[in-house]
Parts: C-alpha cells; structure tokens; sequence
C-alpha cells in the first residue's frame, strides 16, 4: 500500500464505502511479511510514497520470483526490480508477465503508471557508454511516476550538441547528469539550469580514471552551485532523489 492507496481508504471510509473496522484491519495486514530469507516491508509505501523496490544484484531467481509473489499478493501494482541478473529473468519470463530491460538491468512487474509529478525529469548522459546508468534512472523514474526526457551523448567533448537542447535543460523540474571519464557534464548543466542537478558518476573510461572515481572527485567539487552528487554508477539512487523532488508538494 503506497500514499495514493491510503488516501483512497479512507475516502472510502468518509463515503461510507467500507467500514472503519475493515479499514483498520487492512492497515493492520500490512507491516511486513517474513518469508525467512527476506522480511518484506508492505509499509515503506505510506512512510515514504515509494514501495519496496527488489535488489537483484546477489538474491536467487527463486528468491526474486518469490518475492515478488509476496508483493503481488499484499497488492503492489507495480514492482520495480534492479541490477537483475539475465539468468533471473530467464528463470521468471515463463512464471510471470513483466518486463525486463537488458541494457539496464531492470526488471518491471505491472503496469507503468501515469507521469504525476510537478514537471519533467531530464535524464542526460555524457556519452553512449553511459546509457545503462541512464536507463537504470530512467526507467525508475518511470516506475515511481515521472515524466523524462532523455539526452544521451550530449557531452562536454562535443559542446554544441548540450546547447542543441537549452529548452529541454532550462524547462526541466529536476535533471540528472551522467558522466564518466572527468565528469565535467553536471558542471556544464548545473552553470545553465535553474533546477536542482543530480550528478552520477560512471566506471566508464580509461586507467586513471580509476573506475569512476575520477568523475567522483570532479563533481563532489563541481563550481556549479544546486548541483548534488550520488555514488558511481548509481542511476537508481539518483532517480529515486530526482523523483522525490518532482512530487513535492503532492499529497496523493
């Protein structure tokens, strides 16, 4: 049960539609459900307006497949699932209906709902190299309701192709920027935008690029003020921040 759906309880307790007591009693089933090697929290939906979402990396198929069963029955519409694993998609595709992107890694149970935000959320990357990150963010900005505009291979190396898309930058609600090698493309957005940057640095590049930390460095000190920065290869995390601003504000 996420916000929306506890709004719409108890709209249907003021509207006589149910009952306070089995109202209550479907708050009450809700905590979490133990299925031993995983304690799934029916609740974060109402604590922080986004659901539980599955962390692929180093869980079983059988473990994924059965958590998402979990989710399905306490009535999660829409479940999101990262860093998952081909073989685990291999294992689901013939048990359940979903989607799975394999550039990122993501694999998405129901229905995508609707974009309610407060604006658009602009996904850009520095290079091609840097779209898994960005398909990673995209796709869970998505999931948690967002719309997104995506510019990827719009670096620093080629100036002219940031500035072919100023509209897109300076009309945006929040912006994501994605880099590897030195980084520089969240200082070159954060210096156009007058919205918060959510800088993710990449592994991608060369030795001394030291698989990411480079572009780390480069934009924890970024000149460009609003710009805030999140781990290497972290498009999820990024996203998740990035949608939290877009709904400010809302209250269902």
């Amino acid at each position: 049960m996420d916000k929306q759906e506890l709004y719409s309880l108890l709209e249907q307790v003021k509207q006589d539609d149910i009952s306070i007591e089995d109202a209550i009693l479907q708050i009450k089933k809700e905590p979490f459900h133990n299925l031993g090697f995983a304690k799934i929290d029916n609740h974060r939906g109402i604590r922080q307006g986004v659901p539980e979402v599955i962390y692929g990396a180093s869980k079983t198929p059988e473990q994924i497949f059965q958590i998402v069963q979990s989710m399905l029955e306490s009535g999660q519409k829409t479940i999101l699932i990262t860093r998952m694993k081909k073989e685990a998609y291999l294992y689901m595709k013939d048990r359940i209906e979903f989607q799975y992107d394999e550039m990122s890694h993501i694999g998405i149970v129901g229905q995508i709902p609707k974009p309610n935000g407060n604006g658009k959320v602009v996904v850009c990357t520095g290079g091609t190299s840097d779209m898994p990150v960005a398909q990673e963010a995209a796709l869970t900005l998505e999931v948690f309701g967002n719309e997104v505009v995506r510019l990827y291979d719009v670096g620093v190396a080629g100036l002219h192709r940031t500035l072919a898309h100023l509209d897109e930058i300076m009309s945006a609600n929040v912006i994501i920027a994605i880099a590897g090698m030195e980084g520089a493309l969240a200082s070159v957005i954060g210096g156009l935008a007058d919205c918060p940057v959510i800088a993710v640095p990449t592994s991608v590049g060369y030795g001394a690029s030291f698989h990411g930390i480079s572009a780390l460095l480069s934009m924890l000190n970024s000149c460009a003020s609003g710009v805030s920065v999140v781990n290497i290869d972290n498009g999820f995390g990024a996203a998740y921040q990035a949608s939290m601003i877009n709904h400010m504000g809302r209250k269902k």
